[in-house]
């Protein structure tokens, strides 16, 4: 398995990823379906902030997963802080896709110089969590209810990995 930058080629099976996890999990809280045309202009909008998309590829070239961060809060305040999202195929989860994927956005997080990563996860979905904690992650609260999906309230489990041990932050120019 190899660990990459998305391409335009890889879209129509990130879409179908995605569309899985609308129609079948609640590993995503829309109840939406989208098009390749939707990933795309989401492609092009995390490529230009400067965030990955990852993609996990077969050796044969299959789209196994996917996996990217962004901002988590949009105020200057928050600017060394992410939020990732990671989606693996039905057919491939418990066999190592996203944990290669979230190694790979760890080591992107570092390298753009983000102290936490922050994880959203439903708090029924004890894979996703276990696999967080494996990489060192620690549960940071839990919001009771705040979401809905197939006819539930959802609770959402914050995790956070502290990605450096700087004792401040950098200040921006001016301060």
């Amino acid at each position: 398995m190899l660990v990459r930058d998305a391409e335009d080629r890889d879209l129509e099976t990130v879409t179908a990823i995605y569309n899985d996890a609308v129609t079948q999990t609640t590993a995503i809280w829309n109840e939406t379906e989208v098009d390749v045309e939707n990933r795309r202009a989401w492609l092009r909008e995390r490529q230009s902030l400067g965030y990955p998309v990852l993609v996990a590829v077969s050796e044969d070239g299959d789209v196994l997963g996917y996996a990217s961060f962004g901002d988590w809060r949009a105020w200057d305040g928050y600017r060394h802080t992410v939020e990732h999202s990671v989606y693996v195929r039905a057919n491939q989860r418990g066999a190592g896709v996203g944990r290669a994927l979230m190694e790979g956005l760890i080591d992107r997080a570092r390298a753009a110089g983000k102290h936490v990563m922050i994880a959203g996860i439903e708090a029924g979905n004890t894979g996703s969590i276990r696999l967080h904690e494996r990489l060192g992650f620690e549960q940071a609260g839990l919001l009771r209810q705040v979401g809905t999906k197939f006819g539930r309230w959802l609770d959402l489990a914050f995790l956070q990995l502290v990605l450096d041990q700087r004792r401040a932050p950098d200040r921006p120019a001016g301060q």
